[in-house]
């Protein structure tokens, strides 16, 4: 549109120009014609022209006055002629005489002659005038003139002007234009005709068929545009636009709203029975006062509606927060707890969730059972009318409600006060519940495998006045079926948990066994996550010593707790073989690597991996312990003037992992020395590094009483957190001497006369000792060990008695050959003194070391002879807190 207007003003213009150049040209000829006449007629009439044109030479005479008269008059030229049209002056003096170039028949004739052609000047315009005598004779002419080049000189001095002043009215024009465009453009938003026209359209047809009522007023309070919606819900008369407000029969409310100055978002008003939602806004058209647009949209279905998807997303929220809440723990009634906490207040006022007397008991429940206890009622700590928790209900069928519920239907009781199923035939309960303003119920059953294990009561009461409906039931029943799940998995943990407790504490030892190298007690604590593989022991051994052994199974279950049993009864077994300690781990190594080897054969539940073990050997003679690990932790040693040390054993990879000999560290504990032998349960957790733990345990040990009894729990009570998250194991044994009058010993010579001397001896010690009794199985023993020493064994040799629980005597030779015993012929020389030392001696055997090898034989004490103990004295009692039966 700018483009064409744009042209048609240039058009305009140049016609404009074109029109004012003709006409000026047009006025400068004819100025020029009037101009030429009057000086051609001045210069034909001018006084002396007869004489000059009568004279011998009219040029001479006329020349320089034509001149002069054309100068004055701003001609081009005059040119004086004869009748006959020969020239006498000119502008150009060489074209003096010669024939004039013109129409002269009409002059002669003594007419007026003007006329525009081609000159000897070029084009021109001129007039020719004739010259009379006194008698009107025309004697001569006289031809004045311009060429067309002044007249266009003249225009050109005219044309700047004019073709400025077109170029300003096109400027303006192009201005103006343009403003006016851009002004529409903003209006338009740069639509153009067709597109405006298609938005006036859509904007009626959205107007009139949205569902958002619309009413503009001007600044006078008159209804300028409304659409049907708002006709509709304002209850409008008919032909309403145009008239004002407040004739329209509206209420005095809803006109001073239409009509207020204050703006308005969003605010709901009821008009009647319905809820409109109103904006309403102020218009600025540059009026004294405003006008106003208002919007209505009835949003009483949408209320409704968004009522309902509030209700479905409180149900969603509180169906996640139970997914994420119930079943946290694997314990039965901490999960029934957990129900009622999730519960309430969101849906119901009071929780009670009873469950059968078989679940509690982590068994399993067949069907559903006459009798339920109470396992939670919530919220916890609040006064309720409702049974307490422990109470033992029987659910007799004796009404319909309840014969559902068994069979895994839920009950809805919209009003308590009108059924009577709920009451049970106690009247004094129903009065309660009443009084304390419960009035609606569900009772869901808790539904594990097809199989009713309990039931779970939601109670409304006077903080939730709605009753339960149909959508409260399904909801209760996602709440139900939940639970039952978290409580048949907690069952299941449960049983699990207790048989592999039970296993692995019938696997641990339940006292120290009779022994004098050490005082020893112990603890064993299983995690709450689940039983582990720790286990722990101290084995008696020949030569009055003893075996600690500490050790742990990664992992937890049941196959840690066999594994652990496996290792245990190892361990056992070759402690029987009186093995050294680094033998003894090599065959644990070689145990479960070749367990690992096999597939698992050695091992029913699968390869020994990452088991570890700590072994030491105490001899109470001479107080040396020899130590050795295998991927466990050092012990912990607690001298007599409470000082700790940490001995620095060689380190080796776990059993089953290693391959290498094991090294051990040979240390020499003075009497009253406590060491303490412990699994990593005790000192790592979760928020304590092990460096941490260690120090902490040294720190604890220094501090606890000597005895290790109370030590043990003074250790556990400084280094356990409240829920442990992996087994412990503890012992912790404080050393012994014996006395040295309770060992004798002395070379024996390599030479057979030793063996009277040997004889003789023995009967010296005991008779010291008092123990004439036993003296002559004595003396056999030592006499026949000696005796095989001689000529089997090599030197030196050397004999050493025991007087501790028992009598023991020790006989040492260099040879690293083992006697065996055999069954001796009729015939046969010898063969039969093993025989004599297994029928004097309770126990006999042989263990070998680096220098050889030493047979030995263990002799009952006789009654009240000195030291002899009896068998249970000494003995430590069953370990580990949590050993108890658990709560039936």
């Amino acid at each position: 549109m700018f483009m064409i207007q744009l042209v048609i003003v240039l058009l305009l213009a140049a016609s404009a120009v074109a029109a004012l150049v003709l006409q000026s040209r047009s006025e400068k000829t004819d100025a020029a014609f009037q101009r030429s006449l009057s000086a051609a007629e001045a210069f034909a009439n001018a006084p002396g022209m007869l004489e000059a044109l009568r004279s011998d030479d009219p040029t001479r005479v006329l020349q320089p006055l034509a001149e002069d008269a054309r100068k004055g008059a701003d001609l081009d030229f005059i040119v004086v002629l004869n009748e006959e049209g020969i020239r006498y002056t000119h502008p150009k003096t060489d074209r003096i005489g010669k024939e004039f170039v013109g129409t002269l028949d009409p002059v002669r004739r003594g007419e007026t002659v003007t006329e525009s052609l081609e000159g000897t000047l070029g084009p021109l315009h001129q007039v020719t005038v004739p010259i009379r005598d006194g008698d009107g004779e025309v004697v001569g002419m006289v031809c004045a003139g311009v060429t067309v080049r002044t007249v266009n000189l003249l225009l050109a001095d005219e044309l700047p002007l004019a073709v400025g002043a077109a170029l300003v009215a096109v400027a303006l024009v192009t201005g103006g234009t343009w403003l006016v465009s851009r002004r529409l453009l903003r209006q338009t938003r740069g639509l153009g005709p067709a597109e405006i026209t298609r938005m006036y359209e859509h904007h009626d047809a959205v107007l009139h068929a949205v569902r958002e009522g619309v009413l503009i007023l001007d600044g006078d309070g008159r209804l300028t545009l409304v659409n049907e919606e708002a006709e509709r819900l304002l209850q409008l008369p008919g032909e309403a636009a145009g008239r004002p407000v407040d004739e329209l029969g509206l209420d005095r409310r809803t006109v001073r709203l239409l009509a207020s100055d204050r703006e308005a978002t969003d605010e709901v008003h009821l008009w009647g029975d319905r809820l409109i939602t109103v904006n309403h806004r102020l218009i600025h058209e540059g009026g004294d006062r405003p006008g106003t647009v208002t919007t209505l949209r009835d949003t009483t279905e949408m209320r409704v509606l968004s009522g309902q998807a509030e209700a479905a997303q409180r149900r969603l929220t509180l169906l996640y927060r139970a997914s994420v809440a119930i079943g946290s723990t694997l314990d039965v009634r901490r999960t029934a707890e957990e129900l009622t906490e999730v519960a309430v207040p969101d849906f119901a006022s009071l929780v009670s969730v009873d469950l059968a007397q078989a679940v509690l008991r982590g068994e399993e429940a067949i069907g559903a059972e006459e009798r339920v206890r109470r396992a939670a009622v919530g919220p916890a700590g609040a006064p309720h009318p409702l049974h307490p928790v422990g109470t033992s209900f029987r659910l007799e069928i004796d009404s319909e409600e309840l014969a559902a519920l068994r069979t895994g239907r839920t009950v809805l009781t919209a009003d308590l006060a009108a059924e009577e199923w709920w009451r049970h035939g106690d009247e004094a309960f129903a009065r309660r519940v009443l009084d304390a303003g419960l009035h609606s119920l569900i009772t869901a059953p808790l539904v594990s495998r097809g199989v009713v294990v309990g039931m779970a009561g939601f109670w409304r009461g006077r903080n939730r006045p709605e009753p339960f409906d149909l959508d409260d039931l399904s909801l209760a029943e996602e709440l139900a079926a939940r639970t039952a799940v978290c409580v048949e998995n907690a069952r299941r943990y449960t049983r699990e948990h207790d048989m592999t407790e039970a296993l692995q504490r019938s696997l641990l030892p339940t006292e120290v066994p009779p022994q004098s190298a050490v005082e020893a007690e112990s603890r064993y604590l299983p995690a709450q996550a689940g039983v582990g593989g720790d286990f722990f022991d101290v084995i008696p051994l020949s030569g009055a010593r003893v075996a600690l052994v500490v050790g742990d199974v990664v992992g937890h279950g049941l196959h840690s707790a066999v594994t652990m049993g496996l290792l245990r009864s190892a361990v056992h077994n070759f402690s029987a073989l009186d093995l050294p300690t680094e033998d003894l781990l090599g065959r644990l190594d070689e145990l479960a690597e070749r367990g690992e080897e096999d597939g698992g054969g050695i091992n029913p539940t699968g390869p020994i991996i990452g088991a570890t073990c700590l072994y030491a050997i105490y001899d109470p003679v001479d107080g040396r312990c020899v130590l050795g690990r295998a991927g466990h932790l050092p012990p912990v040693l607690v001298h007599p003037d409470g000082s700790v040390e940490f001995p620095d054993l060689p380190a080796h990879p776990p059993l089953g992992v290693g391959g290498m000999p094991f090294e051990t560290v040979t240390i020499e504990l003075p009497e009253g020395a406590r060491i303490a032998l412990y699994t990593d349960g005790l000192v790592e957790s979760r928020d304590r590094d092990i460096d941490d733990g260690l120090a902490l345990l040294g720190q604890a040990l220094a501090q606890a009483p000597p005895d290790p009894d109370r030590a043990c729990d003074a250790v556990l009570d400084a280094m356990l957190p409240e829920h442990p998250t992996d087994d412990v194991a503890l012992l912790i044994a404080r050393t012994r001497r014996l006395a040295p009058d309770q060992v004798v010993e002395w070379e024996v010579p390599v030479d057979p006369s030793g063996v009277p001397a040997a004889r003789t001896r023995v009967a010296a010690v005991m008779a010291g000792w008092g123990l004439d009794s036993v003296s002559f199985g004595t003396e056999l023993i030592v006499t026949e060990l000696v005796t095989n020493a001689l000529r089997h064994g090599a030197g030196p040799i050397r004999v050493r008695l025991l007087r501790d629980r028992s009598l023991i005597c020790e006989v040492y030779d260099n040879s690293g050959t083992s006697p065996h015993m055999r069954n001796a012929s009729m015939t046969d020389e010898g063969g039969r003194g093993l025989f004599l030392v297994s029928r004097y001696a309770a126990r006999w055997g042989t263990r070998h070391g680096r220098g050889g090898k030493v047979i030995w034989a263990e002799q009952r004490l006789p009654r009240g002879a000195p030291g002899r103990r009896d068998r249970s004295e000494g003995a430590g009692r069953p370990r580990g807190r949590g050993a108890a039966a658990p709560d039936a």
